[in-house]
């Protein structure tokens, strides 16, 4: 008796040990009972695509390495992919933006060959730290005027640590551009996109070298477009400035702006003190004007009217109209002439004090930065048609712009 009870006893533990032991899998969806009208499951490409099961089938072969997605570390899926627009964009420019090292600034006679491979003494947290870009197969940089200073070479260290010599052909402080041409180096170029057709609220990405940080991304979007040099507190510009709220810190400074494709439409220039999210860009139209004008005579040359301009308005007509001296206005809007250059084109021309620029060419203009902005993109001697507005008259003059005086 007592032994078959320890017979019953240890059936009872083998059994439950098995059942503890089991795969989980195998026992919580018991197997459905097959029909004679159910099909078998299919076993080849095409018995899948008939049953619905496209989902089984390999996916596409990827256009390169670079397109196959990333497997999940964990399990293996290769659906499992981070990348996204700001990773592409950064991967196609990447190899093309460089780091320029301003505490290198030295003159041709300064480094001897041997010179070029040495470690270079750099401070990381230095303010004055700059970037730049390839523009063409021929090893031409943008950068800032600011970043090269008045040196005639500067050390460039490439996206790989690669130390090279770089030329500064020349620089335009009128604008802030500036050109280096770095020899014995294959960079692709950074793709170039159209800073015309910028529009508030597009992405925007910079890539530069922030405070010694290589290779920093950040993103943001365009804020606004055509900020005057006045508007940021550097009149002595002749840009229209592209905003964006792309995080840009000291060592930004020439490095590019790009659109969500990767295509620069700037350059990145300035921040303002005390100020978060406003940072601006050079819009690259304007730089690469400057640049291939300095590649091609070694300096950069702006049209001059020799006038000096404000946008006219209710509040600047009623103050004027107080004075004794100053010519009657008899329009609302447009740009006035509040000083004419001796000897200047514009007084070749005749224009006078008081004279208020309704358009140019067939361009109506509100307001003295878009007078500035055509007149800066018009090639110098080639004449300018003014429709202009002098007490009750309407007149035309044909204005031929000369170059800036340095002075």
């Amino acid at each position: 008796m007592g032994f078959g009870i320890f017979l019953l006893g240890l059936t009872i533990a083998i059994t439950i040990q098995r059942g503890q032991n089991q795969d989980p899998t195998l026992v919580t969806a018991p197997p459905q009972a097959s029909s004679p009208e159910s099909p078998s499951p299919p076993e080849s490409e095409e018995d899948r695509r008939e049953f619905g099961q496209d989902s089984l089938a390999e996916p596409p072969a990827a256009d390169s390495a670079e397109d196959v997605p990333a497997s999940n570390p964990e399990t293996g899926d290769r659906s499992f992919d981070q990348t996204n627009f700001i990773v592409r964009a950064v991967r196609r420019v990447e190899p093309s933006v460089v780091r320029i090292e301003p505490q290198r600034l030295y003159s041709g006679d300064d480094l001897g060959p041997s010179d070029l491979l040495e470690p270079i003494p750099y401070s990381p947290y230095s303010q004055s730290a700059g970037t730049g870009f390839v523009i063409d197969d021929e090893g031409h940089l943008l950068t800032n005027a600011h970043v090269v200073g008045s040196a005639d070479q500067v050390r460039v260290v490439l996206h790989d640590g690669q130390v090279v010599r770089g030329q500064v052909l020349g620089r335009d402080t009128i604008t802030d551009v500036a050109v280096v041409k770095l020899d014995g180096v294959s960079l692709a170029p950074v793709p170039i996109g159209d800073s015309d057709d910028l529009k508030p609220g597009e992405w925007a990405i910079a890539i530069g070298n922030p405070l010694g940080l290589d290779s920093t991304v950040t993103m943001g979007i365009i804020s606004a477009t055509g900020r005057s040099s006045r508007e940021i507190g550097v009149p002595d510009r002749r840009v229209g400035f592209i905003q964006t709220d792309a995080a840009i810190n000291p060592g930004n400074s020439g490095g590019p702006l790009l659109n969500a494709s990767g295509s620069a439409i700037g350059i990145n220039t300035a921040i303002l003190d005390g100020a978060q999210g406003l940072g601006f860009a050079i819009p690259i139209k304007t730089a690469l004007r400057v640049g291939q004008q300095i590649i091609r005579d070694g300096t950069a040359q702006h049209p001059y009217l020799g006038v000096r301009l404000k946008t006219l308005d209710a509040d600047l007509k009623a103050e004027l109209a107080e004075e004794d001296n100053f010519p009657k206005l008899t329009v609302e809007q447009g740009v006035l002439i509040t000083d004419v250059v001796p000897n200047s084109p514009a007084a070749a021309a005749g224009l006078q004090i008081g004279d208020v620029i309704l358009r140019i060419g067939d361009v109506p203009v509100v307001n003295f930065e878009s007078v500035q902005r055509i007149v800066e993109e018009s090639p110098i001697g080639e004449a300018l048609e003014l429709g202009i507005s002098r007490g009750q008259d309407q007149l035309t003059l044909d204005v031929r712009p000369g170059q800036l005086p340095e002075n």
